[in-house]
């Protein structure tokens, strides 16, 4: 039994060093205290579940313990991130613009390969701004969130509340909004993070998610009032490109500005779509009609994050419909749409010889080579039904008939560029020029040992299946408060972010050697701080 103990140590020793030299740093936003995790990646725990993101790359006959874990994979790729879009176990004809094998060869795709060295990172990575050891978790919120932004939803707010009531007749129970009442009032939208509740009217009722020790901040009804008014944008402006969003755009660029000032992320990133749906706790509760309208989202977010951190560095939002330039209706090819998509969050990153990893809707060869011009190297997952495979060679994109043996890797080249198919109770298929083909990893399991891969493979589990992993500690943020204006709903989602994001400077801060605040205790403290709850005289 001991002699079990030691070999498993020795395992996850060995595991951890070949971690660090894929760049990915300690869990720094791990939890403090009894829900502190270990290495996202490689866990040895038997009931732990963090490798269930690399579970459907590296090992099929394990199914994801998470919902939303699996939901992601159906969007992405058919029913997990590793489906690869095999097509089944017969050979034939590839995917549309895909090449035929003498078409490859002329298209320069061999399989002589060659060595690919990526150019160091030109960027420091870290915190760029250095708060005191006594700085309190309102000062990193506000790092995004600043009082000019929250002066702004002062006048926008009383502006909106005058316009309305010339218009509709006067409000005899409104009086003008304060800055101290909209922190109060982004305090209270906050808290339903922290004590997972559904309805933000719950703190003043004397149900299970009452919270009376906050409720006396403010009156449920004048709480209502300002919810009625609350504006970020009060008038449509007479132009601008993108309309259908004019009442948010504003906070989504100053956010923007405060997430690249605030934070220099790491050599390698990731593209993804992020966890945004409700506990599904909730959605357990709710009636067929309720479930129904609160699928009906209206918008697509799509996020640039630090794969060492979680630190989501850009967001882009698009409309799922509207006559704008931001209407998701403007682009019918999705391709094309993810390929905008990528474009503009990495139009700040040229340059400085970035890793981004992407999944099946963005990876494509003529993406790959517009951004390696741009010194932003890729490695994607690829999909026959998901992805444009426009220029690949059709035999590397179906599946042969001669059975593949577990951990068998073929791979061709065309310049830098790598088309890999590795076969794990599977085919699955990559396109990267970040990893050297000629460089071998390996996947380890609990139950299978280690499965020999190309390092792009490797890299490509552990970043993503650190990302996965995140979107469980990224959730405790989720506020469930849910609107019906999709503005209000993109607001709030992204104030989540924003707080996660505080969370992560914060942990990377002198402040967390002195309070050492979990995630859960961190959002608590920034709920009272919003709160003012040093001063406890109620605001009728």
């Amino acid at each position: 039994m001991a002699e079990c103990g030691r070999k498993a140590l020795s395992l996850l020793e060995a595991a951890r060093s070949r971690y660090e030299s894929l760049q990915i740093s300690d869990d720094v936003f791990g939890e403090s205290g009894d829900d502190s995790s270990d290495n996202p990646f490689y866990s040895t725990s038997g009931d732990s579940d963090s490798d269930n993101y690399i579970a459907e790359v590296g090992e099929d006959d394990q199914q994801p313990k998470h919902h939303h874990h699996q939901k992601r994979g159906d969007k992405e790729s058919g029913h997990s991130w590793g489906s690869g879009g095999g097509s089944g176990g017969s050979s034939g004809a590839g995917p549309p613009g895909s090449l035929s094998r003498s078409q490859a060869d002329e298209e320069g795709w061999t399989e002589n390969l060659q060595d690919v060295t990526v150019p160091p990172y030109k960027e420091t990575y870290g915190p760029a701004q250095k708060l005191p050891a006594t700085a309190t978790a309102l000062d990193f919120f506000q790092l995004f969130v600043p009082d000019n932004c929250i002066q702004n939803m002062v006048v926008q707010t009383n502006m909106y509340a005058k316009k309305f009531q010339e218009r509709f007749g006067s409000d005899e129970g409104w009086r003008p909004v304060t800055a101290q009442e909209i922190k109060a009032f982004l305090g209270f939208v906050t808290s339903t993070s922290v004590h997972r509740c559904e309805s933000v009217l719950s703190i003043w009722s004397s149900g299970f998610f009452s919270n009376r020790s906050i409720a006396l901040k403010m009156s449920q009804a004048r709480f209502e009032k300002i919810l009625k008014y609350f504006h970020i944008v009060a008038f449509r402006p007479s132009q601008g490109s993108n309309q259908g969003l004019y009442k948010i755009q504003p906070f989504l660029d100053s956010l923007q500005q405060s997430f690249s000032c605030t934070f220099r992320p790491s050599q390698t990133q990731v593209l993804h779509e992020p966890l945004i749906d409700e506990d599904p706790v909730f959605i357990t509760t709710c009636t067929e009609r309720e479930l129904r309208k609160r699928k009906k989202r209206k918008f697509s977010l799509w996020v640039r994050q630090c794969t060492s951190t979680g630190f989501i560095c850009q967001i882009s939002v698009h409309l799922k419909d509207g006559q704008g330039t931001d209407g998701l209706a403007t682009l019918k090819n999705k391709p094309q749409l993810h390929s905008l998509v990528a474009k503009q969050l990495c139009q700040n990153i040229s340059g400085k010889n970035t890793i981004i990893f992407t999944g099946p809707s963005i990876t494509s060869l003529s993406l790959f080579s517009e951004f390696s011009k741009q010194d932003i190297y890729c490695c994607g997952l690829l999909s026959t039904r998901k992805s444009d495979c426009t220029g690949l060679p059709q035999n590397m994109l179906v599946c042969g008939s001669t059975p593949a043996q577990r951990g068998q890797s073929r791979v061709m080249m065309k310049g830098s560029m790598s088309l890999i198919s590795w076969y794990n109770k599977g085919h699955f298929r990559f396109l990267t020029n970040g990893y050297s083909p000629t460089k071998q990893g390996l996947i380890i399991k609990r139950k299978s040992g280690e499965i020999p891969c190309p390092l792009a493979v490797e890299a490509f589990a552990a970043h993503l299946s650190y990302i996965c992993k995140y979107d469980d500690k990224y959730s405790k943020y989720f506020i469930f408060h849910k609107p019906n204006k999709t503005w209000q709903q993109v607001f709030w989602l992204s104030i989540s972010i924003a707080i996660n994001n505080a969370y992560i400077l914060y942990k990377m801060s002198d402040a967390y050697t002195v309070k050492r605040y979990s995630r859960a205790q961190f959002g608590e403290r920034l709920v009272k701080e919003l709160l003012d709850l040093d001063d406890c005289s109620p605001t009728q």
